[in-house]
């Protein structure tokens, strides 16, 4: 059973996950009302969206350096602050101007909030001393899930935009007040075992940490560049290869995200029970079947089927590759997860563009094989989802925190 303390930690964390999923979620709903505003044009969208991602990697950089100078638990309180003011200017701009300055700072908080997040997840993992990890990203899934809903239910019963970005804002103040101080503060990690030896403190281009974190980087891009595209082209492939209605097309969508959703609440269970090389190389073989389905489906119930497999498959493999990132290095976790989950951050903004460039050469359907090759590289670079250096299991009650 664990202790009392580090149930609340891991409370708190789940918090960081929660508000991020949900602002995230009502943002994203909110983006053609933002357009019709400002009156931008799609084009001009969508730089103002690449403005955001590129705050988001920023914002990453900040807190792994914060993190490991003052504690994740302190760049977990300023991000909070970030995304709880910015995620309602939107709502008040009236200009593409107004957007080029507000955007960054919003993807800045949520890019911040990340890296913290996972931090604290790593140190809580640590000292449960079981697999926990997915079940955290569950919680931003399901998050997401209820964002969208109450996204879906303010257009249909007319709140208007400054009152749905202004929930966000007030969600993410309330829960993030509530979640940061009982997060772990840097005098309250989890202490090595005596024969253990601690984790280098140098610097992340150690050749002994830079191998392992550069193919975790190339991983973590590849996957979340194949999510990115399933989030991205799953409605248009239905109705381009299969000539359903965007309505039914969404259900492609709808059965990724659940399946996404129940995987990576059951994985940790698997993942305790067969090791996290497994748990990867695995999921990257059901994926990449997943996706062949998806492509080969001949009606659309069997492509939903793919989605399905492809959902399951993909799930669990992200969060073993921040778990094993985390055990890289005690000392430097901070950026060493800044980097990994930057360079996945990048994976997921460059998936839709470079499907789309391949679509409009040879077609939706051989586009998305290229996710069943970034699947495949799941298959190679497995064997560095081992974390390295973290100190060996220990049950939680022989852990101290400081409260």
């Amino acid at each position: 059973m664990a202790d009392p303390v580090w149930r609340r930690r891991r409370m708190a964390t789940t918090g960081l996950f929660v508000l991020t999923g949900l602002a995230m979620a009502l943002w994203v709903v909110n983006i053609p009302a933002v357009r019709e505003r400002t009156g931008v044009s799609n084009s001009t969208l969508g730089l103002m969206l690449l403005l955001l991602g590129a705050g988001s990697v920023i914002g990453m950089q900040l807190a792994g350096w914060i993190s490991d100078r003052h504690g994740s638990r302190r760049a977990a309180g300023l991000a909070a602050i970030v995304i709880a003011v910015t995620v309602n200017l939107p709502a008040h701009a009236t200009t593409g101007w107004h957007l080029a300055v507000t955007l960054p700072l919003l993807g800045l908080g949520t890019g911040a909030i990340t890296v913290a997040a996972n931090d604290q997840a790593v140190t809580i993992q640590d000292a449960y001393g079981r697999p926990i990890m997915s079940a955290f990203h569950g919680f931003f899934s399901i998050a997401g899930a209820v964002g969208a809903g109450l996204g879906a239910l303010f257009h249909s019963t007319g709140v208007p935009l400054w009152a749905a970005l202004g929930t966000a804002s007030v969600a993410v103040a309330v829960i993030g007040g509530l979640s940061v101080p009982g997060l772990i503060r840097p005098d309250g990690a989890p202490s090595p075992d005596p024969g253990v030896a601690p984790a280098s403190a140098a610097p992340v281009t150690e050749p002994s940490i830079l191998g392992p974190a550069v193919a975790l980087a190339g991983l973590a891009f590849l996957l979340n560049l194949a999510e990115g595209t399933a989030a991205d082209w799953s409605a248009v492939h239905a109705v381009e290869h299969l000539g359903q209605s965007q309505s039914a097309a969404s259900l492609a969508y709808g059965t990724f995200a659940a399946a996404m959703t129940l995987g990576r609440l059951i994985v940790d269970r698997l993942v305790a029970r067969v090791g996290p090389v497994a748990v990867v190389r695995t999921g990257s073989a059901i994926a990449t079947v997943g996706i062949l389905v998806v492509v080969l489906a001949p009606a659309y119930p069997i492509t939903l089927l793919g989605w399905l497999v492809f959902g399951l498959g993909i799930s669990g493999i992200v969060p073993q590759i921040f778990t094993a990132a985390g055990a890289l290095s005690v000392a430097r976790r901070g950026v060493v997860l800044s980097r990994v989950v930057g360079t996945g951050y990048a994976g997921m903004l460059a998936g839709p563009a470079v499907i789309g460039w391949i679509a409009d050469e040879i077609g939706i359907d051989r586009a998305l094989l290229t996710t069943a090759l970034c699947c495949l590289a799941g298959l190679a670079l497995a064997g560095f989802a081992r974390p390295r250096t973290t100190p060996a299991a220990r049950p939680v009650t022989a852990l101290t925190p400081v409260d």
